[in-house]
């Protein structure tokens, strides 16, 4: 459904909603050939901080590039912010989605947990799998199930 804003008939306007910039951003990248990690929104200095990558890591033309295209579809979307920094999720990239665990399978990765298990919020362990919203830890040797739903963050362990 195209809602009549001002006289223009905008896409990002459903059902008199305003499509969140996080969908905006994440089907806008994903058309480029990239994956949105991360969003941050500072509302004082209207900074808008966003972690992008793809298969092989990002480099500073793939930023340039992003960051020229995001600050011309922001204007058009009339998004009002005072900076914008586009950069790679790092060495320790954060984990979030499903498909970012299947990624990195093998990966050793550092998870907190919402809820405590056996005790326990923190762990360090080898990325097994993950099957229908379950994790597969291996840690120390035993194999934790962790539900997708109970992480509060996980991050890969950086090799160096």
């Amino acid at each position: 459904m195209l809602v009549n804003w001002m006289g223009y008939f905008s896409p990002f306007f459903i059902c008199g909603e305003a499509m969140v910039l996080e969908e905006l951003l994440e089907s806008t990248l994903r058309g480029m050939g990239y994956e949105l990690v991360e969003l941050e929104q500072l509302a004082r200095g209207k900074l808008l901080r966003i972690f992008v990558d793809k298969e092989g890591g990002i480099n500073i033309d793939d930023c340039v590039a992003i960051s020229n295209h995001l600050s011309r579809l922001l204007v058009v979307e009339n998004i009002d912010y005072g900076r914008l920094e586009v950069s790679s999720p790092g060495l320790d990239r954060p984990l979030r989605k499903e498909a970012d665990f299947l990624r990195f399978k093998g990966e050793t990765i550092k998870v907190k947990l919402r809820v405590s298990l056996q005790g326990q919020r923190n762990f360090v362990g080898v990325l097994r799998d993950i099957n229908d919203g379950i994790i597969k830890l291996e840690v120390e040797g035993k194999l934790l199930d962790l539900e997708l739903s109970n992480l509060g963050k996980a991050r890969l362990v950086p090799k160096l």
